[in-house]
């Protein structure tokens, strides 16, 4: 039943053949039967026909159709042609300009609906003896099919509007949902790779610097090497953790025992981030202004990172017996946050290029970084020699 029904959804012109064979069929039987006068029956012939192939040809040319029939009505009014079965197919057409023509056709087919009725029965009234109530109750009985197929039509034709536009907003909301998706990954990636970068960047430029250092004094002086061991076996394993955190945000299921993942660094860790960067041979000046409160994360994290990529740029352009400062200052509404160096420093080029030994991520990962917690940021040559890099994190973001 299915596939017939398949079938006849993909050939609908061949079910309204069929349905317009049957009425003329129908139609034929009434040419043979009824009694007319010979004018009248050939001139029935050709109405019939077209009455017939109106109702196979409906679906379409719904307004040729239309004026077809219309032009049939007018036909069967002039030749005294009476109302016949081929006339049931002015209620098809009806319905199908109705439901599938434009609206001012489908606003003709209501008139032609509402006018042939009338005009069939002031053409063909009845018995002579018919009473003017017996009439008008002719007139509305013959008029209530008529109004009723374009009511169904024009009802299906407000539903399947009603349909394509919940189908039309299913596919908007699926492109939006789709374009979302793709810029929350394109977020995320851009996260994990500030992160990646800021850990990598940092950690590893501690352990070669110690690594070198411990190469030069190994003979000259054992406990300073063995101590530089030491600070590349912590930092190694601190990069390690904080790398741990971030791959396991890439993987598809949650970790079973949270343990092995790290807690995002905090303003509280930059005293120990300073105390790493001392120990690595890096002098850092470290202070604190105002008084130390809570901070949302995403700030405390941002001040953390900025600091972390301020020395280590540091560290790496800041030329022999550089010295940096840091200056961590509480507002009523913000953060704010100095690092200095007295070096040589690098041009502003070099740090957003990436020099010789950089890919050019630093101060463009910090400027994401601050623009997403709503902050500014200005970094460039400080006057008199060295770099400097000051930002303004709000405790709300802004935008």
């Amino acid at each position: 039943m299915q596939r017939l029904y398949d079938f006849l959804r993909r050939h609908p012109t061949g079910l309204d053949s069929f349905w317009a064979v049957l009425l003329f069929g129908f139609s034929l039987l009434w040419l043979i039967r009824a009694p007319m006068h010979p004018i009248p029956r050939i001139g029935a012939v050709p109405i019939v026909l077209a009455l017939c192939a109106a109702v196979a040809l409906r679906r379409r040319a719904p307004e040729k159709v239309l004026l077809l029939v219309t032009v049939c009505g007018l036909a069967q009014v002039v030749l005294d042609v009476a109302v016949n079965p081929a006339d049931f197919a002015m209620l098809v057409v009806a319905y199908t300009v109705a439901a599938q023509g434009d609206r001012r056709a489908s606003r003709c087919a209501l008139a032609a609906a509402l006018a042939a009725p009338v005009i069939a029965t002031l053409r063909w009234p009845g018995p002579e003896h018919q009473t003017s109530v017996r009439w008008a109750i002719a007139l509305v009985f013959t008029t209530i099919p008529f109004i009723l197929a374009w009511v169904l039509g024009d009802s299906v034709r407000t539903r399947r509007a009603y349909y394509a536009q919940l189908e039309e907003r299913a596919a908007r909301l699926e492109k939006e949902r789709e374009a979302q998706a793709k810029v929350a990954v394109a977020a995320e990636r851009a996260r994990i790779a500030r992160e990646l970068h800021d850990v990598v960047a940092h950690n590893v430029s501690v352990m070669v610097v110690q690594a070198d250092g411990a190469a030069y004094v190994m003979d000259a002086a054992p406990e300073q090497a063995r101590q530089a061991l030491e600070t590349i076996s912590g930092t190694g394993r601190q990069a390690l953790a904080e790398m741990r955190r971030l791959l396991g945000v890439l993987r598809s299921g949650a970790p079973s025992d949270d343990s092995d993942y790290v807690p995002q660094p905090d303003v509280e860790q930059i005293d120990d981030l300073v105390e790493q960067v001392r120990g690595a041979g890096l002098p850092v000046d470290f202070k604190i202004v105002g008084s130390p409160r809570p901070l949302p994360s995403g700030v405390e994290l941002t001040a953390y990172r900025i600091v972390q990529e301020a020395l280590t740029n540091t560290r790496k352009h800041g030329g022999p017996d550089v010295g940096a400062s840091v200056r961590l200052t509480y507002f009523d509404d913000g953060l704010g946050l100095l690092v200095e160096d007295d070096g040589r420093g690098a041009q502003r080029e070099m740090y957003e290029d990436g020099g010789a030994d950089g890919q050019g991520h630093g101060l463009i990962g910090m400027r994401e970084r601050v623009g997403m917690v709503g902050g500014t940021l200005d970094a460039g040559p400080r006057p008199g020699g060295g770099f400097r890099i000051s930002a303004l994190l709000p405790l709300k973001p802004t935008g």
